[in-house]
């Protein structure tokens, strides 16, 4: 039985088909035997939606599809149960290529750019995101922006949205750099990795009252109602404008890294609306990521696994 929950939309305006694949060692020259390819759809908000589906939850994943590659990612969609709201992108789906080295068990990961967006398609998008949003429930803008997108494109998609939806942002470079600058509305969460904040802060974070206390100086800064900031194996920390939580990552055994950022953040949106406290929702986020580390190639977390991590990422104040 669905636990009862508020609505969230995931937006992916660059999905990708995600192809994996291992072989023995990685080198130039030699033609490189791989094995069978398994393919997964991919794109920050889409593995978002999937892991949403895996932990029990609902959502509707918003996404721009183009081409026979467009058709392909669309029907492992529909294969794994997630609903779709489908705009047409101006080119071709893009395609992601990840290889393991059996040996070192080293990933190398090859990512396309995506096709390149006018202005029409890109007021398009807004047009359909905004429709589709529902009211007091959450919009999720995860993963790069394709080409043509401009950087302060979530803070455009946020000044039309309804006052009632809640935007959270996962993204980085030049598009973080533009979330995090302030102004109009704050957005309700921003999430980023221990490295893209010490680019924004160009200062080392090199501890948890460090990372938190830029945390909260972006959130006071208007920013955000609350920015996280994810430390790898350590964990995560959280702060508002007036409290600091942190968060210890599980120690797991590490199989792969891939999804790990995504379903902290399918962990964190889905525990918040179901109605759990922001410290419970930063802890299931948290077990989340934990749990994805656990499962191998592009594989994302398990149910199971995330319950029961959570017991094992305490939260405390920092």
């Amino acid at each position: 039985m669905k636990k009862a929950q508020t609505a969230i939309l995931t937006v992916t305006l660059n999905p990708a088909l995600d192809l994996s694949t291992a072989t023995d060692v990685v080198q130039a020259g030699p033609k490189l035997r791989c094995d069978m390819p398994r393919y997964d759809p991919g794109g920050g908000g889409i593995n978002i939606s999937r892991a949403v589906a895996i932990l029990g939850g609902e959502s509707t994943a918003f996404v721009a599809l183009g081409g026979a590659t467009g058709a392909q990612l669309e029907q492992l969609l529909r294969t794994e149960s997630v609903a779709i709201v489908q705009i047409t992108a101006p080119g071709e789906t893009r395609v992601s290529f990840a290889v393991t080295e059996r040996g070192s068990l080293a990933q190398y990961r090859f990512v396309l750019p995506g096709p390149l967006w006018s202005p029409q398609s890109i007021s398009t998008a807004i047009e359909a995101i905004s429709v589709a949003a529902q009211p007091h429930g959450f919009v999720v803008v995860s993963g790069s922006q394709p080409p043509g997108v401009p950087d302060d494109f979530i803070r455009m998609l946020g000044a039309v949205l309804p006052q009632t939806v809640r935007l959270i942002a996962d993204t980085s470079g030049a598009s973080l750099r533009a979330v995090t600058a302030g102004g109009g509305a704050a957005l309700d969460t921003i999430r980023m990795d221990a490295e893209e904040a010490e680019l924004l802060a160009q200062a080392p974070l090199a501890n948890r009252v460090n990372s938190a206390d830029f945390a909260q100086a972006l959130v006071r800064r208007g920013s955000a109602e609350r920015v996280i900031i994810a430390r790898g194996a350590d964990g995560s920390v959280m702060a508002t404008a007036t409290h600091r939580w942190f968060c210890k990552a599980a120690e797991v055994p590490i199989k792969s890294k891939i999804g790990a950022g995504d379903s902290f953040v399918a962990g964190f949106v889905l525990a918040l609306a179901r109605g759990l406290s922001e410290p419970e929702a930063l802890g299931f986020g948290v077990a989340a990521a934990s749990a994805a580390v656990m499962t191998p190639a592009t594989e994302l977390c398990r149910q199971t696994d995330a319950e029961a991590l959570v017991a094992l990422c305490p939260v405390s104040a920092v």
